[in-house]
């Protein structure tokens, strides 16, 4: 039996092949941000109730897997959870985007989720890529990447006052230590920025939220979509809720650089199902 498992920063999918009763779902499994301990931990209860099945093989999609250490902490932990030796393929979240969007075929490949990444997959491995920097240095275009720009504003005084009136009545008055010490002190500050992403999706009728929306997704074309050879001539894919949820304002700004996209997945699994099934 093939377990798959398709991985972001804030949660993890899990499918086994060809049984549509066994999916669950953790938390992200980023090596950069969790251990092999908390691995085994989050998987424990939920490979207790795979028990009966033997696992031969497993396909792991993740954020952060961007070299051996780091595909070794994942293993390690799925291996513990698991209690028995079997095969542990993994692959980074670019090219799970790559598998669910264009499969042996080629195409631009990109994620606007948590975090942002993006590809040239030439059907069978990446052709070329504008590597992606992570939350403190890029994933423009994100979740994690409007979060920060509106928490900026609002800590910088640069909202409307109409805007600024209605996120203080959902999140109360942010204080500034309060931010810092998500930003620099815990865990993941790029889902806890991200969580104000969602702030955008219920107000995208202002047109502050559509104009910050449409910044971020500008920058993420210049930073990395538009340094591609030969964009134009390849399918453009997207995947990741961002991508899904705000993909008027995406189209928009993609179409006045010429660009026209092809497909838009919220959620990769699905497809990469179908893409090692068949």
């Amino acid at each position: 039996m093939i377990l798959i498992a398709e991985s972001g920063s804030t949660k993890t999918d899990w499918r086994l092949l060809n049984s549509s009763q066994h999916s669950f779902e953790t938390i992200g499994l980023n090596p950069y941000f969790v251990s092999s301990e908390q691995i085994f931990q989050e998987l424990q209860p939920h490979f207790a109730q795979l028990q009966d099945i033997k696992i031969d093989e497993i396909h792991f999609y993740g954020t952060g897997i961007t070299d051996d250490s780091k595909s070794a902490i994942v293993k390690e932990g799925i291996l513990q959870a698991l209690g028995y030796n079997t095969d542990i393929l993994t692959y980074s979240d670019v090219i799970a985007a790559a598998h669910a969007l264009f499969g042996d075929t080629s195409g631009l490949a990109c994620i606007l989720g948590t975090g942002s990444n993006s590809c040239h997959w030439n059907g069978q491995k990446i052709a070329f890529q504008i590597p992606p920097l992570g939350f403190w240095l890029g994933d423009e275009g994100s979740g994690g990447n409007l979060g920060k720009l509106l928490i900026l504003d609002y800590l910088h005084k640069e909202m409307p006052e109409n805007i600024r009136s209605t996120f203080e009545e959902k999140y109360g008055i942010i204080e500034r230590t309060e931010v810092l010490n998500k930003a620099y002190k815990e865990d993941k500050p790029n889902k806890y920025f991200a969580s104000y992403s969602y702030f955008l999706y219920e107000n995208d009728h202002e047109p502050y939220c559509q104009a910050l929306i449409a910044s971020s997704f500008e920058a993420f074309l210049k930073k990395y979509l538009l340094k591609y050879p030969n964009l134009t001539e390849m399918p453009l894919g997207f995947v990741g809720s961002v991508a899904f949820y705000y993909s008027g304002i995406l189209e928009k700004v993609c179409s006045e650089h010429g660009l026209k996209i092809s497909k838009i997945i919220e959620k990769p699994i699905d497809e990469l199902v179908k893409f090692h099934g068949h």
